[in-house]
């Protein structure tokens, strides 16, 4: 899965860029829209956040890539219930 970092986002549109890592798609930046997010909200997300995604062609540009599955690097997990009950 690629990883790069947030180097836009437009909140008042719903989408944002994504700056590749070097040689991952032959592109440097990926758009996405706020409907590929997964794990956060689109408002969580800042510009300069690692996020890893799933790359695709863009179904309007097939010149260009789309991010989808688009996960913060440093999001908390937390899916492992407390054990401590007792």
């Amino acid at each position: 899965m690629p990883v790069g970092r947030i180097t836009s986002i437009r909140t008042d549109r719903g989408f944002g860029f994504i700056t590749d890592t070097p040689g991952q798609n032959g592109s440097d930046d990926i758009f996405f829209h706020r409907s590929e997010v997964a794990g956060v909200t689109f408002e969580e997300l800042s510009e300069g956040q690692s996020v890893s995604f799933d790359a695709g062609r863009d179904p309007k540009d097939p010149s260009r890539f789309r991010a989808s599955n688009v996960r913060p690097l440093d999001a908390a997990i937390s899916s492992n219930p407390s054990t401590d009950d007792a």
